[in-house]
């Protein structure tokens, strides 16, 4: 991955603001004690129900590893790349070293994990840091599985090993400024020439797009009027990205407006496997369940910060957790996270023995970020003051998990999908006998 010169100064410098010349930085947690901020992540004391029972020794093996990097490496400095709305490059060989790029693909350097495996990685990721686990959830549950699902043998040998060790990195271009849950009537279109192909139109809201190296992107055949898919290289004359600024959550997360201004992709990178929208919907799939373990990982971050804060944070001479409402919304909040981590472990298992529905996977992703919201709320109210600070998690993961509950499927949506799959009934759409007349 290249990496422009802005990118390449020194991560951890410091904004003039933070200090005064001829004085000593000052540091805020020393001066004014009240409670652990998250740079020290608290112990995880939210698996109340010894989740861990459910895993193989591997997939408890793999938890470990990855709690211990996030922790260690990305706790003491996301929330200064959160503020910034940078991203930490520096971080990328640590990641990379977690093996968990390619999650459930099987050889070309991939870990060839269980879904269950992949899924734990994923909420270990984000229970210390939602963009994180989106930064790898893009490149790897969207990018890399298209790859792997719908790419040549050689398409495979050609870019799986690469990114599966974070040497490139890989983004996955569907959503476009007219068309979010209507993805399907996408307008980006695919023209063959002689070799390849010429594609023209626009994308939006694509994570890791301002430098990723590989593009997966998604066009309509204008012979056959199906949507194809290709591998869109980043120096590609045509191509340009733009990042999307002032968002309030996700924002160590590069989303960016891509613009395909007549790109032209040699045949031998289209993706022969993608051949409607149909062939994307087996790696919504997959990817719909991981964005479900999102949450349950932000909730779990969250209650263990909270159960740490109230034992830490004193008011009328007691510890906060002594307080009768407060125990109330704590166990409330434990009892959400019991829930949502059962329901994933289901949607994960009825995956595996290949039963799955759209409908399961819709249902989990959308009721699990529904109990996700509500536990972040209960939170945010256990901290009062602090909770408005990015410091103490609460309010980052507030934040953080808006976008979540919009993606891959907003909560509506989502829900209409598994109406329609137990009811046998489409609502998307009017009918047209509601059409508006004109005025």
């Amino acid at each position: 991955m290249t990496i422009s010169s802005s990118q390449k100064q020194d991560d951890h410098s410091k904004d003039a603001k933070n200090s005064h010349v001829g004085l000593p930085a000052l540091d805020v947690s020393v001066a004014f004690p009240q409670a652990t901020p998250a740079s020290v992540f608290p112990p995880c004391a939210s698996d109340y129900y010894q989740f861990d029972d459910l895993l193989t020794p591997e997939e408890q093996a793999l938890r470990v590893k990855v709690r211990e990097v996030m922790e260690k490496e990305i706790a003491p400095i996301m929330t200064e790349y959160w503020e910034k709305a940078e991203f930490p490059f520096h971080v990328i060989p640590k990641l990379s070293a977690l093996r968990v790029a390619g999650g459930t693909i099987k050889g070309y350097g991939c870990p060839g994990f269980s879904i269950t495996g992949s899924a734990i990685a994923t909420a270990e990721l984000a229970r210390v840091d939602a963009s994180c686990s989106t930064f790898i959830l893009v490149h790897s549950s969207l990018a890399m599985l298209t790859i792997g699902l719908c790419g040549s043998e050689e398409q495979k040998q050609k870019y799986l090993p690469s990114l599966a060790q974070l040497r490139t990195v890989a983004c996955w271009g569907l959503t476009e400024p007219g068309y979010g849950s209507d993805a399907s009537s996408l307008t980006t279109t695919a023209t063959k020439v002689a070799g390849g192909w010429i594609i023209e139109g626009q994308k939006r809201w694509i994570g890791n797009s301002t430098f990723a190296d590989v593009l997966v992107i998604f066009a309509r055949n204008i012979t056959t009027n199906q949507i194809n898919g290709y591998i869109v290289k980043k120096d590609a004359p045509g191509l340009s990205a733009t990042k999307i600024e002032n968002k309030i959550g996700l924002r160590i997360v590069q989303n960016g407006d891509i613009l395909l201004k007549k790109v032209f992709v040699p045949d031998e990178d289209r993706l022969p496997g993608v051949n409607s929208f149909q062939d994307t919907n087996k790696v919504l799939a997959v990817s719909r369940v991981m964005v479900a373990w999102q949450p349950i990982g932000i909730a779990m971050g969250v209650y263990d910060m909270c159960h740490r804060y109230l034992k830490e944070r004193k008011q009328f001479g007691a510890p906060l957790a002594a307080f009768q409402i407060n125990q109330v919304k704590l166990v409330q909040m434990l009892g959400n996270v019991q829930a949502m981590l059962l329901v994933g472990w289901r949607l994960c298992k009825l995956y595996e023995k290949g039963v799955m529905t759209p409908g399961h996977a819709s249902l989990g992703k959308a009721w699990i970020t529904l109990k996700a919201r509500e536990t972040v709320s209960l939170g945010r109210e256990l901290l009062g003051g602090n909770g408005i600070l990015a410091d103490f998690l609460i309010a980052k993961a507030f934040c953080d998990l808006e976008p979540i509950y919009t993606y891959e499927g907003t909560h509506d949506i989502n829900y209409l999908i598994t109406g329609r799959e137990i009811t046998g009934i489409a609502s998307f759409k009017p009918p047209a006998s509601s059409k508006r007349s004109r005025l």
